[in-house]
């Protein structure tokens, strides 16, 4: 995760993911905002796992397993001003300064203990579904860019997708991230063009699309089908943030 990614080359790929984790985490707060509330239609965890599994979370949330999109909302660790290039309505661009909220700092640090990064959100997962026994069941989303340094995540996986609620079990997806030229794909319902063990391992680790979810990322321009996973390989930037988006637009808000 220490390695530069993206189009400039100027970012390594553990900043572009922590950038884009705390855009999900905006989004999420957007959601749920109604007026000047916002409502608590999500609980939210970050485990990191770039050499030690812990919270994702610093500043007031740090240590926390789960913390309602309310208290997300309120905690920040700091809040950023960033420029970001907009249409102008003319054909050009113009820079704006944003308001950029931090709640997830990059680490890397070499390992990646990854079946124990899931057996963490396993048990975390449980405890919250043991809590809140009619509510939508947990998505979790797994970021990485390496293989495990642990042994085989593949029976964390298939436990953590035995854990749920009354209205159905924990979904469990997957982004494989790289630097690598080999072709991205995304959302696919086969192992097949897949280019290593590691690769076919995350997929059968993913969980297939619920319905919402396969329109969801079919609205979104992907091919997918009914039989298609929530896993991505090789995946860039653009498709790291459109993955996170779609994969959490699991339930309606009222």
């Amino acid at each position: 995760m220490d390695d530069t990614w993206g189009q400039d080359g100027t970012k390594r790929k553990c900043d572009a993911v922590a950038d884009a984790i705390n855009r999900l985490l905006s989004t999420l707060v957007l959601r749920c905002a109604k007026g000047e509330d916002v409502r608590d239609y999500f609980q939210v965890g970050v485990v990191g796992y770039g050499g030690s599994v812990q919270s994702g979370f610093s500043g007031a949330l740090a240590g926390r397993q789960f913390v309602p999109i309310s208290e997300v909302a309120d905690s920040p660790l700091r809040v950023e001003q960033r420029n970001r290039k907009e249409d102008d309505g003319a054909g050009g661009l113009v820079e704006r300064t944003i308001r950029f909220p931090v709640w997830f700092e990059a680490h890397a640090n070499g390992n990646t203990p990854m079946k124990q990064a899931i057996e963490t959100a396993c048990s975390t997962v449980q405890a919250w579904c043991e809590l809140y026994p009619l509510s939508y069941p947990p998505v979790v989303i797994n970021i990485s860019d390496g293989e495990p340094t642990d042994g085989n995540p593949l029976s964390a996986a298939e436990q953590l997708k035995t854990v749920g609620t009354n209205d159905g079990k924990a979904l469990f997806f997957n982004i494989h991230i790289s630097t690598s030229s080999k072709r991205a794909i995304e959302f696919p319902d086969t192992e097949m063009g897949l280019p290593d063990e590691f690769a076919q391992r995350l997929f059968e680790m993913s969980s297939i699309l619920p319905p919402r979810l396969v329109q969801e990322a079919a609205r979104e321009g992907f091919a997918v089908t009914e039989a298609s996973r929530g896993f991505a390989f090789n995946a860039d930037l653009r498709a790291l943030i459109q993955f996170l988006d779609i994969g959490t637009r699991t339930a309606e808000l009222r």
